[in-house]
């Protein structure tokens, strides 16, 4: 997939709520069946800077697996996560 589509599900984060401690940018992966939620994050944490934070919205049950897994091996830090009901929302820092 390219890196315009994948852009489309990511939105920015007015300047106000990223200073207010919140995240720099929303991507919506909701309905979107596993391993593609995670791969999708993964990318857009790629582009991001050191210390930004991402939130991801998801409905796949896998992701609950996958994500806690993903940050368990990486440099990134799970800031909070609601995976009580969906959609499943994991807050990211990259590392």
């Amino acid at each position: 997939m390219s890196e315009s589509k994948s852009a489309q599900a990511a939105s920015s984060v007015t300047a106000s709520e990223a200073h207010n401690g919140a995240v720099n940018q929303v991507l919506d992966v909701t309905g979107l069946p596993c391993p593609m939620p995670l791969l999708k994050a993964k990318l857009a944490l790629n582009q991001m800077a050191v210390g930004e934070r991402i939130k991801v919205l998801a409905t796949d049950p896998g992701s609950i697996r996958d994500f806690a897994s993903f940050i368990s091996l990486s440099d990134h830090t799970m800031v909070e996560s609601h995976t009580h009901e969906e959609p499943y929302t994991y807050i990211i820092e990259r590392g």
